[in-house]
């Protein structure tokens, strides 16, 4: 009997240690006040927006772009020859002023705005083939070169080989499509040189202004043109003009036109030699016509009356070629 008292008793003890250990309400009490504390703390907390909280990720070298050097001085200025139209430019400081050289789209001009300046800064451009070039400037009393010409850089097609500026930069007027592969597709249709079309096209005054072809990448048409000089004075070209107009328009209706204008032109010629023929890759928005419409290319000769155009109707524009029939490279 004692003995069955003895492990009563025992078990009883270990009964309320155990429930001691497991249900404290003034310990339980105080931890939930510390936390509520805490955590209103926490909501009162001022935001600054940082969402990260100061953690950033580290950039590496392969995601950098190796800056070019450039010097400039203050009594001379450095000219940067672009292989394409300028179309942005960003100074790092006002240690140095730039600006395109008179009426040329693709040299800037580039000089020291504060003589003998000692900390280096830095210069961006952006070119309308979509190209982005960074240079860091510093100030030497004669520049070791005065003319610096920056080499079409376009992708190679070898990725080991893609250099720095050869970026996927994308511009307002030519939308999903960036720069880098419109260019690519115009040069494609350049050097390819095939005659898809051959009822397209006008002949006067020994002047034959053709369409070539017509082709079509996402939403971009790309016209391929050729003008083939037969006579031995010079056809000096004024501008194109595209425009969608009427097919048949009566005495008593007002003329309708509609503008095209291209958004752009590769290996564009102001001027085809004599008994020289010379092609042009215009890029445009892509369109289709009404069956009672055309739309009219027109070729101006400056100073002259040797005017040429040739219309294209809707029919053709929707047999456009798949511009991945040709090696973009």
């Amino acid at each position: 009997m004692k003995k069955s008292y003895l492990m009563l008793a025992l078990a009883t003890t270990v009964l309320s240690v155990h429930a001691q250990t497991e249900y404290d309400p003034a310990v339980t009490i105080h931890q939930t006040s510390e936390e509520m504390q805490e955590e209103l703390q926490q909501v009162l907390k001022p935001t600054f927006g940082d969402y990260y909280e100061g953690l950033t990720k580290k950039i590496t070298f392969d995601r950098m772009i190796p800056p070019y050097g450039l010097e400039v001085t203050f009594d001379k200025t450095v000219h940067v020859i672009f292989p394409s139209s300028i179309r942005y430019v960003d100074l790092g400081s006002n240690n140095i002023i730039a600006g395109k050289a008179g009426n040329s789209e693709n040299i800037l001009r580039v000089k020291a705005s504060i003589r003998g300046f000692e900390t280096e800064t830095n210069l961006a451009v952006i070119t309308d083939e979509g190209s982005y070039y960074t240079f860091n400037v510093k100030y030497a009393d004669e520049p070791e070169k005065l003319n610096v010409e920056m080499c079409d850089f376009m992708h190679d097609g070898i990725a080991t080989n893609r250099p720095n500026n050869s970026l996927d930069i994308y511009l307002k007027e030519l939308g999903n499509e960036s720069p880098r592969v419109v260019y690519l597709i115009n040069r494609a249709i350049y050097k390819d040189n095939k005659r898809h079309i051959k009822h397209i096209g006008g002949k006067r005054f020994g002047i034959q202004y053709s369409l070539k072809g017509i082709y079509s990448h996402n939403n971009l048409l790309y016209l391929h043109t050729q003008i083939k000089n037969a006579t031995n004075v010079p056809f000096d070209i004024d501008f194109v003009r595209m425009k969608i107009v009427d097919r048949k328009v009566s005495k008593r209706t007002a003329i309708q036109e509609t503008v095209i204008y291209p958004l752009r032109a590769f290996n564009f010629m102001t001027m085809v030699g004599a008994n020289q023929t010379e092609r042009t890759v215009f890029a445009l928005d892509k369109i289709t016509i009404p069956a009672d419409k055309l739309l009219i290319i027109e070729v101006f000769e400056k100073n002259g009356g040797r005017n040429q155009a040739f219309t294209i109707e809707n029919a053709d524009l929707i047999r456009a070629r798949q511009i991945n029939e040709l090696k973009v490279h």
